[in-house]
């Protein structure tokens, strides 16, 4: 039963650029629920769900990208919103509860005791002796009084550096001598290394918080010119935000809408899944997605680099043959064309053909062919299981039984389900978030992206507000149910190119410091 807004309700749903109908049908999502995944097997590379390429193949791509790329329009596109607050999570609860007396770190946190141990390894260690210097404040006089509270509150807090409200795009992560590089910086050098266009351009755009564009902004004037000199390429950098018309409602257990204190209805971020509105806007022939957070210092950045190639080289050569027999399609496919087209649908980009194919006439087939090659693609980067959290590669079945490669999160399998959590058991690959995109037709005209979502992927949530439990919803995620209905092809690439910074100390692993 629709819930009836007031007046007011409306007004406030209305500035986000949702409509009535919108919210009720959020608050049906929370009653009824979303589906899980069905899985049918994991994704890998003894059942060709993932591709292993050999030295050949590498070589092969690689230079086919140098080749197929020039004169096309070439994007990184980075999901870098939100705040770095998690990654201290540590630092704020020992800060909460340490008091100098009788304490002992190594056993209550013991990730502290790491941190202050090699806290002059970090790249942004010189700022934080600046910066308390500045406050007439001795950074080795607190280590040796042992007031370790104050120092990690200098990092944190917001009147100093305010790194735990910093946008993790914009910490300094890695050193390079007397110099400090954000991921921001990173992504730039990776971007001058293998999505520079034949004229020197490097068109990079982040999705930001409306709160830290500013502060991007910022950074981007102090370092664009010398980037541009250092690796002689012009720098287009652009930003977005996530759009509130996809905010969605919070409701109590009771699927009830929650209010805040002046009595306005509470909305939440539908997740990197509101992110395919972002995406939909790029105009570029290849777009290149990774995470802010998952980036390398240069002397680790080759096996990146090349790879980054190789996917792309891939896509593009499959997206070639792929024009080339809609083009034939469209012109009408002989007995022998329509075969050698089946075969490629099924054997290069895993579409499955079902029983509704087999049953069609070649006229039928023709067209039910094209409809399953015109659709934006993807290649995803997997990298071996490391016991990492998140998204896997899978084959599934959709609600209408349709096969295909998917990449599907933890929470969105039925865990109780002794069969599904077997498969999910066996899946030998992760998502690394390691994806390049080409969203143009064959008539080079783009694809509406909103059209290829499956909004049965959305799932729900807990989240406690004092001592209120509230649901939140996520939208079908960026690269899972938001790109559910592209073609999907996935490769192993080397786990080299994946090293998150997931908490502070992860900038102490060797990956993060000086070569």
């Amino acid at each position: 039963m629709p819930v009836n807004f007031s007046a007011s309700d409306l007004q406030q749903i209305a500035s986000l650029g949702l409509t009535e109908s919108d919210v009720n049908h959020q608050i049906d999502n929370f009653r009824q629920g979303f589906p899980k995944t069905h899985l049918v097997a994991a994704a890998t590379v003894d059942n060709g769900g993932i591709l292993r390429l050999d030295d050949k193949a590498i070589n092969r791509y690689s230079k086919y990208y140098q080749q197929a790329s020039s004169g096309k329009k070439i994007l990184k596109f980075v999901p870098a919103s939100g705040a770095a607050t998690r990654m201290f999570k540590d630092l704020y609860s020992f800060t909460a509860t340490y008091f100098g007396i009788d304490y002992n770190i190594e056993k209550e946190h013991p990730s502290v005791k790491e941190f202050l141990e090699k806290i002059r390894t970090f790249a942004f260690y010189d700022d934080l002796v600046a910066c308390m210097k500045n406050a007439n404040a001795d950074f080795d006089d607190y280590m040796q009084r042992g007031d370790f509270s104050t120092i990690i509150n200098f990092l944190l807090k917001e009147q100093y550096m305010g790194y735990g409200n910093l946008p993790k795009g914009l910490l300094k992560f890695h050193k390079y001598g007397h110099l400090q590089r954000t991921p921001l910086e990173e992504h730039i050098v990776e971007g001058a290394e293998y999505a520079r266009m034949a004229d020197g351009t490097v068109n990079l755009h982040f999705t930001v918080s409306p709160e830290h564009r500013p502060l991007f902004r910022k950074k981007i004037d102090e370092v664009k010119r010398y980037y541009e000199d250092a690796f002689h390429i012009k720098l287009n950098i652009s930003f977005s935000e996530q759009k509130h018309y996809t905010d969605i409602i919070a409701v109590d257990e009771q699927n009830n809408p929650v209010r805040d204190e002046n009595g306005k209805l509470i909305f939440r971020p539908g997740g990197h899944g509101a992110l395919i509105e972002n995406l939909n806007e790029q105009r570029a022939d290849l777009i290149f997605v990774k995470n802010i957070d998952n980036v390398v210092p240069d002397w680790m950045k080759h096996t990146t680099i090349v790879y980054k190639k190789v996917l792309a080289g891939l896509l593009l050569s499959l997206q070639q043959q792929t024009f080339d027999y809609l083009q034939t399609l469209d012109r009408g496919a002989s007995p022998a064309e329509l075969k050698k087209i089946e075969q490629f649908a099924q054997k290069q980009l895993f579409i499955e053909l079902d029983e509704n194919y087999r049953k069609a006439n070649q006229r039928q087939r023709a067209k039910l062919l094209h409809n399953l090659l015109n659709r934006p693609m993807r290649v995803c980067g997997m990298v071996k299981n490391q016991g990492e959290p998140g998204g896997g590669p899978f084959f599934t079945l959709n609600t209408q039984g349709v096969k295909s490669l998917q990449i599907v999160e933890t929470a969105q399998i039925n865990t109780k389900d002794p069969a599904q959590e077997s498969i999910l058991a066996g899946a030998t690959h992760f998502n690394p978030v390691d994806l390049v995109c080409a969203t143009k037709n064959y008539h080079g005209r783009y694809f509406d992206l909103r059209k290829y979502v499956d909004p049965a992927t959305g799932f729900i949530s807990k989240k406690t507000k004092g001592a209120t439990t509230l649901k939140s919803q996520e939208l079908p995620g960026l690269w899972n149910g938001a790109m559910a209905n592209w073609t999907t092809i996935f490769v192993e690439v080397p786990l080299a190119t994946f090293n998150p910074v997931k908490t502070v100390n992860d900038l102490l692993r060797k990956e993060h410091l000086e070569g």
